[in-house]
């Protein structure tokens, strides 16, 4: 997201031999300064955090759409921000993701599990080949939609099809669905930008 991370861009925490996923556990996960870090099938990719303070509004409406809907028996699961999981070979941390109640007690039993929906937030900092290849890792893995909202332009595009290859550029009123993953989860693109309480939802 925007904010003093903009003017860092993504780079390799360090050009140096690959590590393994125990050492990544130990020296990168509980790091808080600033930085996200995901390992790449032993490569260490270093990023600023996305979710800037100043665009958390982003995440809480869309939490709140979704208790919304949960409330209503529309959704199940539960919208997880920045979830460690694995794509395949490589570990990533997407801005949100949806997993049912399942998934999450079998990730608890450090089982598999890949989520069927994930939504990045895309900021001024983030480079269009991460971008990509955070894609390919949710083509190859079988993840069925993907959003990328942009907050700048207040836009989200909606990936869905086989291979993700569908895209849909939902702005205002325009509603944004989740399907095929979780066709209940329908959101007024205006919706994720609106700033204020969330209590009036």
């Amino acid at each position: 997201m925007s904010g003093s991370a903009a003017k860092r861009t993504p780079q390799p925490a360090k050009k140096s031999k690959p590590v393994s996923w125990e050492t990544f556990q130990k020296k990168y996960l509980a790091r808080e300064d600033g930085y996200k870090y995901e390992w790449l099938n032993g490569i260490v990719e270093k990023t600023p955090y996305t979710m800037d303070k100043s665009q958390l509004f982003i995440l809480r409406n869309l939490l709140a759409w979704f208790r919304k809907l949960l409330n209503e028996g529309k959704v199940n699961g539960e919208l997880i921000p920045e979830a460690d999981l694995f794509f395949l070979k490589n570990h990533r941390r997407p801005d949100v993701c949806w997993l049912t109640g399942e998934q999450i007690d079998r990730l608890a039993e450090n089982g598999y599990e890949v989520p069927a929906f994930v939504i990045e937030i895309i900021s001024n900092n983030d480079i269009m080949n991460k971008v990509a290849r955070k894609m390919q890792d949710y083509r190859a893995a079988g993840v069925q939609a993907v959003w990328h909202i942009l907050p700048a332009l207040e836009e989200i595009h909606v990936y869905s099809g086989e291979k993700l290859e569908k895209m849909v550029v939902c702005t205002g009123k325009k509603e944004c669905s989740a399907a095929p993953a979780l066709p209940g989860f329908v959101l007024p693109a205006e919706e994720a930008f609106l700033k204020g309480s969330s209590e009036k939802k």
